[in-house]
């Protein structure tokens, strides 16, 4: 069964990367290394690995991978911070 991975990034200029790999230690080093000029990481680095879960299904972790990146900062820290509790919270819009 082969694993795929959902990734969140932390960049040196404290925005968050999200991606999707099926080789987490290689894509890591590739970021870190600035394998990839036009990366949103290259300049951007160093960056540190923040959050990541595993997934047999790659069409699910690719769907995840969209739905995080539609995600605000804070409800993306609150996934960081497994503040599971605040992320049905987070998802709600504020109108005036």
């Amino acid at each position: 069964m082969k694993i795929s991975y959902v990734y969140i990034l932390k960049c040196s200029d404290y925005t968050y990367y999200t991606g999707v790999t099926s080789n987490l230690n290689k894509r890591l080093f590739e970021h870190k290394s600035g394998a990839h000029i036009d990366s949103y990481t290259y300049k951007r680095r160093p960056v540190e690995l923040k959050f990541y879960a595993e997934f047999t299904d790659i069409n699910l972790a690719i769907e995840t991978e969209k739905q995080i990146k539609k995600w605000s900062r804070a409800k993306k820290e609150a996934l960081i911070n497994n503040e599971f509790d605040k992320l049905p919270n987070l998802a709600k819009k504020n109108f005036k």
